[in-house]
């Protein structure tokens, strides 16, 4: 699967444009703006080898990536290491998921400053309380609306370029109603996009996106979860103007990887499973290694100074 990107070592490969501009622009597209999810720098080359434009990376598959369920535990200085590799090696514009800001509104400031200088151009982040439970599980607590709003202030406060999203988790807390007054909230607080999570049914989509005219929502068409799996064509129709697959990249990966070590458990080799691995070459040209290798051909071999006169 070739790609005609240029080595990340160079700054010219990459768009001088801030990644939150370019997010801007995205959104003020007529088409909802198609968002997967890449939990590494490969799966990040892949997506834009299809053709995405931009990419979202969850805090569930980080937190899975690493060993660890989705509850909070994982740092902003991990999150900043997943956003560089994932920055560089694809150079699209990268949502990500920012939890709950990771404390009150002084840490969601510093969190958005980290986001910025290791290259993300959105964040979104929730309201709910610490620990925080993957938007699709029931028993979820929630901050004040209140609470919640200031630290949306104090994001877009401590942003030069980032697009703040708010996420509620109000609809399976609170009900639909709640959650839209929660999002006006945070619309008026500075959020430049609402994520309502969870919504069950067609009709709650349409509702919100009624309730919020001229304000840009973001979909979570999560696998095995709570909402109706729906094509981004029709959650445009219902007036959405993102969607994310968080973790489907993470899905197939994990479920492909657990069947190549069962079969190599089982007969001590990989070769029934041949067919179904990306090839040396396919690797090869996806990572760019002959780009690479052309570029360290035009750069100078490094000399010792000369010799000291005796």
């Amino acid at each position: 699967m070739p790609t005609e990107a240029l080595p990340w070592l160079e700054a010219a490969a990459h768009s001088s444009v801030p990644p939150g501009d370019r997010f801007r622009a995205l959104l003020r597209r007529a088409d909802i703006l198609r968002i997967p999810g890449a939990h590494n720098g490969l799966s990040a080359l892949q997506a834009r080898a299809a053709g995405f434009e931009s990419l979202y990376l969850s805090g569930a598959a980080m937190s899975a990536s690493m060993g660890t369920p989705d509850v909070g535990l994982i740092t902003p200085e991990e999150v900043a290491f997943f956003v560089r590799q994932i920055a560089r090696a694809a150079d699209l514009p990268l949502l990500v998921d920012g939890d709950t800001g990771h404390g009150g509104p002084l840490n969601m400031m510093q969190f958005v400053r980290l986001m910025e200088e290791s290259g993300a151009a959105a964040i979104h982040v929730e309201d709910q309380l610490l620990p925080k439970k993957c938007g699709h599980l029931n028993d979820k607590q929630l901050i004040a609306r209140d609470e919640m709003a200031a630290k949306v202030a104090a994001a877009v406060r401590a942003r030069r370029h980032l697009v703040i999203v708010a996420r509620t988790d109000a609809v399976a807390v609170e009900g639909i109603g709640a959650a839209i007054d929660r999002a006006r909230a945070y619309r008026d607080a500075g959020a430049d996009a609402i994520f309502p999570e969870a919504l069950t049914s067609e009709a709650m989509y349409a509702e919100f996106a009624a309730a919020l005219p001229g304000v840009p929502l973001l979909a979570n068409m999560t696998e095995f979860g709570r909402s109706p799996d729906l094509t981004a064509d029709r959650l445009q129709q219902l007036g959405f103007a993102m969607v994310i697959w968080p973790v489907s990249s993470l899905r197939v990966a994990s479920k492909a990887q657990e069947e190549l070590y069962a079969e190599l458990a089982r007969a001590g080799t990989t070769r029934a499973l041949r067919d179904r691995m990306q090839t040396r070459s396919e690797l090869y040209a996806l990572i760019g290694l002959a780009a690479f290798e052309a570029l360290d051909r035009t750069i100078m071999a490094s000399s010792l100074p000369p010799a000291a006169a005796e």
